[in-house]
């Protein structure tokens, strides 16, 4: 079971975002499965639109945090949930973040196709993580020299600046870890990280996580006193899951706070037997894929739609054949 299908990520969001005139449940994920819900909205005013999607997902309407390696489960479990879902009236499907390599997409893709339904790709992405079975040292042995030097090296220089210390804002200090947060997102990208909808989610899943076996660890890095940079990870089955991060902008010229933070904790994570695995999960940088530097491992990721209503399958077959044109003109100069 992953972090995103304990009952602590699902119910928390859906108790925050599924209590909605518009929302409708279809049935909750419980025991390591996402559960599924229907949206109803309008499109341009003119259409009509039910969109059936996980739990933890929303395609156009919500801004929630992002949910991935969605699954219904064991292949036991697969059949039941997609008579289930037909039972419920939609117009297009849309499953996010799936792994693409996964028998369950394939199923589910034949599942479509046996009824005749339309389906478009939406999206790829790409989750990283870490082997933490080995040594650290090992492992630094096999990154690159830049990225070595960013994650490890310049160590030196940073202790030399000040006292180091560490300190896990949970759970006394959990609003100050999103405050601080926060702070320094407003700084490097213009906006806060999450919004007040965001934070109280997250600060309810938090206080049902440890009874869901994941352990909380709002990691602040301090130099001299100052904090420079936080990590909200969480650890769940032997994998710590690194959720989102922040850091002081311009600290010092020579030093990457962000990936000096992230070496600091994916050495603690190879130092403890428990920990089997570093999730640095889907997402790129602001400048760079630091992530694709430090991982040894990617997990292909896969959004896609199922047309369900005859309208809408033609509706998304002339603007899917528009776009390829467009893109074989863009070819061919």
């Amino acid at each position: 079971m992953g972090l995103f299908q304990t009952d602590a990520w699902q119910i928390s969001w859906w108790n925050e975002w599924g209590r909605r005139p518009d929302v409708e449940l279809c049935f909750h994920g419980l025991g390591g499965s996402s559960g599924a819900y229907v949206h109803s909205y309008p499109i341009a005013k003119v259409f009509s639109i039910r969109c059936l999607q996980y739990v933890g997902t929303s395609y156009r309407k919500l801004s929630t945090p992002r949910t991935e390696y969605n699954t219904l489960g064991s292949v036991a479990d697969l059949l039941p949930a997609l008579k289930k879902m037909e039972s419920f009236d939609w117009t297009e499907a849309v499953f996010s973040d799936m792994k693409s390599e996964s028998g369950e997409l394939q199923e589910m893709e034949r599942w479509a196709r046996k009824n005749g339904w339309y389906l478009r790709a939406i999206r790829w992405d790409t989750a990283y993580g870490i082997d933490a079975a080995g040594s650290f040292d090992q492992y630094l042995g096999m990154l690159g020299r830049n990225t070595r030097l960013k994650l490890y090296n310049r160590r030196k220089i940073f202790e030399s600046v000040g006292d180091i210390v560490e300190e896990n804002f949970w759970p006394n200090r959990a609003g100050d870890f999103f405050d601080l947060l926060n702070d320094f997102h407003r700084v490097r990208w213009g906006r806060p990280c999450f919004s007040d909808r965001s934070i109280a989610f997250h600060l309810d899943f938090l206080s049902h996580a440890e009874a869901c076996g994941i352990q909380p660890l709002l990691m602040v890095l301090y130099n001299d006193q100052r904090p420079l940079s936080v990590l909200y990870n969480a650890l769940h089955q032997g994998t710590i899951y690194n959720i989102q991060a922040g850091y002081a902008e311009n600290f010092h010229k020579k030093i990457a706070l962000g990936t000096l933070h992230l070496g600091y904790s994916i050495e603690s994570a190879f130092n403890d037997p428990s920990v089997r695995y570093f999730d640095l999960l889907a997402g790129e940088g602001k400048n760079t894929n630091y992530k694709s530097h430090l991982a040894t491992d990617q997990t292909p990721l896969t959004t896609f739609m199922i047309v369900r209503s005859p309208m809408f399958r033609l509706l998304y077959r002339i603007k899917d054949a528009i776009s390829r044109l467009k893109e074989f003109r863009a070819a061919i100069g």
